[in-house]
């Protein structure tokens, strides 16, 4: 009996199969020269780059990758030399939506010890790069929250403790001198009280960004919680310059009332100020003496600052 003839017999008929093959894969694949010309494409590059294959033989990899063809060349000319390339990469939406992000691997075509060319295989990752930038923001989401006071977005006492750290290295590598300011609110307990806590909070708020503004960007302003906050000057030239910088603060209070619930009202700080290396060189030896300081400030009669000493610290609070 006869067999019928095999319908992959010739060699034009078995290419055409694995066109059809290549042509159904989730990915491009395709073949470039030593010139950087395309010889092979498969269906899936005009997905990606609007061309179609047919169109895409001969042109070199510069005039289709046009912009991104600078941080390829590396890997191509490593494939080049033999070398076989795998690295992610972005590729810009042809249609001008969001870029999408691919995997490709250059296996170079050696033969007889020469180079003919490279194969290149791109897998699409767009789904995996979203879910890494996804899981990234919410990471630094986390490690934000974990950092910052929820309520007005200043630093809390954690990366309030870490600057005063490394205030406190740079003041003994350097010889020089930082300073604790530690605020707290008078009689803030009263808009609580008569108003509400949610006008407190926007009172707070409020607060600190009055804080925020009459300060340094090198300097710090944190709020360790209720109607606390605390200031970091990481550089100063003494008591002089501190108790410059804390009458300001003062008179910060004074110069326009808080509005809020349609209640117009004043207030004032008490602060207590603390200096390294003169009052400690730990971050909780020098909070401790500010926050001393502080309540020597409040026994003063309020709405003034006062200086650490070794006498207010042994007076206790009031």
């Amino acid at each position: 009996m006869a067999r019928g003839r095999d319908p992959l017999s010739s060699l034009s008929e078995r290419e055409a199969l694995l066109i059809r093959i290549f042509d159904k894969l989730p990915g491009m694949v395709g073949y470039w020269d030593t010139e950087q010309r395309c010889r092979f494409a498969n269906a899936d590059y005009e997905r990606w780059f609007g061309i179609k294959p047919e169109e895409l033989i001969g042109k070199t990899l510069s005039e289709l990758l046009g912009p991104i063809y600078q941080k390829n060349l590396p890997h191509i000319l490593a494939a080049l030399r033999g070398e076989e390339q795998l690295f992610d990469r972005e590729i810009p939406d042809p249609q001008g939506g969001p870029p999408r992000y691919s995997q490709a691997h250059y296996i170079p075509d050696v033969l007889d010890g020469v180079v003919q060319g490279f194969v290149v295989l791109v897998s699409d990752i767009s789904s995996r790069r979203k879910l890494e930038l996804q899981l990234r923001e919410a990471q630094e989401r986390a490690n934000t929250m974990a950092m910052h006071d929820a309520l007005t977005g200043l630093p809390n006492r954690a990366l309030l403790e870490d600057r005063l750290q490394e205030a406190i290295e740079m003041s003994k590598r350097h010889s020089s001198r930082c300073a604790v300011l530690f605020l707290d609110l008078d009689g803030f307990k009263n808009v609580n009280d008569v108003l509400g806590h949610g006008a407190g909070d926007k009172v707070l708020c409020e607060v600190a960004r009055r804080l925020v503004d009459e300060l340094r960007e090198v300097d710090t302003v944190a709020r360790l919680g209720g109607d606390e906050f605390l200031v970091l000057l990481p550089e100063v030239n003494g008591r002089d310059q501190a108790g410059v910088v804390a009458g300001h603060l003062l008179a910060m209070m004074q110069r326009e009332p808080f509005v809020v619930e349609n209640q117009s009202f004043v207030l004032s700080f008490s602060i207590g100020i603390a200096f390294c290396p003169d009052d400690g060189l730990a971050v909780h030896e020098l909070l401790g003496h500010a926050d001393s300081a502080l309540y020597a400030a409040k026994r003063a009669g309020r709405n003034r600052f006062a200086f650490f000493t070794a006498e207010a610290s042994g007076s206790g609070n009031p």
